[in-house]
């Protein structure tokens, strides 16, 4: 067992094993260069800009979180308010010491944003690549890219962005790669003058493992046999656009391959002497590639027998030649593993063309053109291991292979029985977004980028979206040719300082009948409740407003007081109480031109935060229901469309009762003036009891339970909604296994969670990080299940891991309804139904079901304890 561990080991340790996330070691990476810089004489300092998004949603949170470790090395961090920008700014680090007025010997810097942010800030990362870097500068472009397209409205790839500004791509495939990669990274930086992208996809940054801090090489080897142009590879000034290009295609990128010829991080995993075919693969692929090999028994003892070659790609734009020829030399077939366009796959093509005997290349498609690895949504472990076991028996004999082949066939395309139900994301309860979002009878309303996205799934008369910015741009085209004379067009207030102004004033230079709700709510609380990029207020937004032409502009809100206390508004904006929200539609969709209204109220979620630490005021008024005079007609959940609403069953039927524990006193329930709803001044719920005595037993008389074995990996897959702490409980379980020197990884798929969606986490531990083949758990390879929410645990996402033979499961079987109910007042909860679907798909003799936010309130007070109390059942029972 590790003899000290503190959480904050990620940032202060100088060598060894930490446990932390791919966020985190980009966190890291600046303080592990500054101090390289420092040991080398070098007085340099970081820059670090972007703009947050899935994957790299919460990346601002956790270097606000490191402030106090990056103050020391000259670490500045300043999130910007769009990612073009944001590449500009970091255009300008480099050029600081072009005129002699540096403070530093140079500024290196990170850029990060996800992939539509790629996409838009294409011109500014062209300009910037031309220029070139500082010698002690350099830059890294984390590009975020969500290709299932869990949390986006694309399922992005932004390598061909990159590759069209001519920047190098390396692609990390774990925790461990981002800090080595990152190190590397900038120092090919440096050398070449080259933007250097690093690929980023959820199951790298948002992963969690136990990684070893001085990995990377301490220098790198500065190639010797290349002709360097008159002033070197970095930036200059002055430089003229054909300098700059020239530059570029024929010195800069001919010194990234020079570079990565002496520093290569490409590996020859398996490398046997009488390979027939080869396996290349990058990124996240290299882990289920791994994940795969292992399913097929192709450990390296089996590929050498076989004649298997295993070749893992760090670079893979632009591809490195000696490193390839090394790999392909004898090769009979390439099989070529990468997700989403073939990158790498046309590149192995481009180098082996003209030689004289040429292996067969496979990859996106076959020997006969058929989809092999599809380039659309995601690869898995067991999808890459039916391809590659299929794909060696059409050269290799092999009895025991071809039997692995048909068992991973088997799992891989299993069916299970579909849930009754499922459990879809949805407003926070008081979510400002429940009423913001109506519109009058007859209008319909377009939607947007945000939470608010979500409204699309819940009749509110609101469909179709656009990229980030150009809300309300479409109708401008679709206005002329449509019957339709007027829309609701639905803007976040974090998209209107981003870039959703600019739509306002087209919509205005092109005399469109329409009206903006801006939807201020005072925290960006679609990634975690940051705080704005910039100042905005009410106030500002309805200025702005007008001055860009606006025709009429309304402030409809929840506390007209407070509102007008805050804001010096315009003259002629009028502000109204929300519960006028509908009048003021209706008057507005007649006007001619562009209208506005700005919908102020503050995030719930945003509410709860800032009460608990004393920053927002507390009501002192609690609603209730009395379920004697209620008639469980669901009225109040069709007028307040919130989730704190719940069933109550009773003798005489199924009437309601408001959770006061995730009631964020919203108030909109009480709208349907009925006779049931009590409101209380001053008072606050009555804490549950614990229990006020336990059965007294002796501790030490209490038999150890059994510990499961870990031969080589044991797999766990923890279940349950966002907001209850799933992923609490799996950080938890991932440091345990830190401190017992075991190897971790913990991978959460969250997506929409954090709104009451569904939320996975894979934790699988091993003797030792290397023996961790995938983050992923594979089909039919779930150990255990700890299920903290019966809907989610049914589904198959989570059931796909289960083995009939191999998975033990403790499951909650608490009734928790879904955000359905607000809307289908008699919507029943499935539980029987559910049961059983997990019943057949687990060990049912190693299965348990229990209301375990019973016995944690009744145990404990409080249903906080519920998941832990399963972990507490998994681990009594072995």
């Amino acid at each position: 067992m590790l003899t000290e561990v503190s959480l904050n080991d990620k940032y202060t340790r100088q060598s060894g094993r930490v446990f932390m996330t791919g966020i985190q070691a980009l966190v890291r990476l600046p303080m592990l260069q500054s101090q390289r810089d420092h040991l080398a004489g070098l007085n340099t300092a970081a820059y670090i800009t972007g703009y947050r998004g899935s994957p790299l949603g919460a990346l601002d949170i956790q270097f606000w979180q490191a402030k106090e470790f990056l103050a020391p090395h000259n670490i500045v961090f300043q999130p910007a308010i769009n990612e073009d920008l944001a590449a500009t700014a970091l255009w300008g680090t480099q050029q600081a010491e072009l005129d002699g007025q540096g403070k530093y010997d140079g500024v290196f810097g990170i850029w990060y944003g996800k992939g539509p942010g790629v996409d838009r800030s294409g011109d500014a990362f062209r300009h910037a690549n031309l220029a070139g870097t500082s010698r002690y500068g350099g830059v890294l472009a984390a590009m975020g890219d969500d290709h299932a397209c869990e949390s986006s409205t694309t399922a992005h790839q932004s390598e061909f962005a990159l590759v069209d500004a001519m920047m190098p791509i390396l692609n990390p495939s774990n925790v461990q790669d981002i800090l080595d990669f990152g190190l590397t990274g900038w120092a090919l930086s440096r050398y070449s003058g080259c933007w250097i992208g690093l690929k980023c996809v959820h199951d790298t940054v948002e992963a969690t493992a136990s990684i070893e801090l001085a990995s990377a090489p301490d220098s790198f080897v500065i190639p010797e046999d290349i002709l360097l142009p008159p002033g070197g590879l970095n930036i200059r000034w002055p430089d003229t656009p054909l300098q700059q290009e020239q530059r570029l295609h024929e010195h800069k990128l001919p010194a990234v391959h020079a570079f990565w010829r002496e520093n290569s991080l490409d590996r020859l995993i398996y490398d046997p002497p009488n390979a027939k075919i080869g396996i290349v693969t990058t990124g996240k692929s290299y882990s289920d590639v791994r994940r795969a090999l292992t399913e097929l028994g192709l450990d390296r003892n089996m590929a050498n027998k076989l004649g298997i070659r295993l070749y893992k790609v760090a670079l893979s734009w632009p591809l490195e030649k000696n490193g390839l020829n090394q790999f392909t030399r004898n090769l009979q077939k390439i099989i070529v593993v990468e997700e989403k366009r073939a990158l790498i796959e046309d590149q192995i093509k481009t180098l082996l063309y003209g030689r004289t005997s040429v292996p067969v290349v496979v990859g996106k498609r076959d020997q006969n053109g058929e989809i092999l690895l599809p380039s659309t949504a995601r690869l898995n472990a067991m999808q890459i291991a039916t391809v590659i076991g299929e794909q060696i028996l059409q050269l290799i004999q092999s009895e025991e292979l071809s039997n692995r082949v048909k068992q991973v066939k088997l799992l891989s395309e299993k069916d299970t029985e579909l849930a009754p139900i499922q459990r879809m994301p949805y407003f926070c309860a008081g979510c400002p977004h429940n009423t913001s979002t109506k519109v009058p009878e007859g209008s319909v309303a377009l939607a947007g980028i945000g939470c608010h996205y979500m409204v699309q799934w819940m009749d509110r008369s609101t469909a179709r979206f656009t990229q980030m910015g150009g809300e309300g741009a479409s109708w401008i085209g679709e206005s002329l040719f449509s019957k339709r004379s007027h829309v609701f067009q639905n803007v976040g207030d974090g998209t209107y300082l981003h870039s959703g102004l600019l739509a306002i004033r087209a919509a205005v230079a092109a005399k469109t009948t329409m009206t903006f709700k801006v939807l201020y709510n005072d925290a960006v609380a679609m990634t975690g409740g940051q705080p704005f990029d910039g100042p905005l207020s009410v106030s500002q937004v309805a200025h702005q407003l007008l001055a860009e032409g606006v025709a009429k502009v309304s402030v409809v809100t929840d506390d007209v007081d407070a509102c007008r206390s805050k804001n010096r508004l315009p003259s002629g904006v009028n502000v109204v109480d929300r519960h006028e929200l509908d009048s003021i539609q209706r008057q507005l969709r007649d006007m001619e031109g562009v209208t506005a209204i700005i919908y102020d109220q503050t995030c719930a979620a945003e509410k709860r935060r800032r009460r608990k630490r004393g920053q927002y005021p507390d009501p002192a008024k609690r609603v209730f229901i009395n379920t004697e005079v209620c008639e469980g007609c669901g009225d109040c959940g069709i007028q307040s469309n919130c989730v704190a609403i719940l069933p109550h069953e009773t003798e005489f039927g199924r009437k309601r009762r408001i959770d006061q524990s995730s009631c964020n006193k919203d108030y909109t329930c009480i709208d349907g003036f009925c006779p049931s709803f009590v409101s209380v001044i001053g008072g606050a719920p009555r804490k549950p009891v614990k229990a006020q005595s336990v059965p007294s037993f002796d501790p030490d008389q209490l038999p150890l339970p059994e510990v499961a074995s870990i031969d080589n990996e044991f797999c766990i897959v923890v279940t349950g909604v966002g907001g209850t702490g799933v992923i609490t409980l799996s950080a938890i379980l991932g440091m345990a296994a830190h401190l017992d020197e075991l190897g971790c990884s913990v991978l959460d798929m969250t997506g929409l969670a954090q709104k009451g969606g569904s939320v996975l986490s894979n934790l699988i531990i091993a003797q030792s990080p290397d023996k961790i083949s995938s983050m992923h758990v594979a089909n039919g390879g779930a150990d255990l299940i700890v299920g903290g929410d019966l809907v989610v645990s049914a589904s198959d996402k989570v059931l796909l891991t289960a083995d009939p033979q191999r998975t033990r499961a403790v499951v909650n079987n608490y009734k928790m309804m879904s955000g359905d109910f607000t809307r289908i007042s008699d919507l029943k909860f499935p539980d029987s139904e559910l049961q059983s679907v997990i019943e057949k798909s687990v060990n049912a003799n190693q299965l348990t079901f229990v209301n375990s936010n019973h016995y944690a309130e009744h145990l404990f007070g409080d249903t906080i304890a519920a998941n832990f109390f399963m972990i507490g059942i998994a681990l009594q029972k072995g």
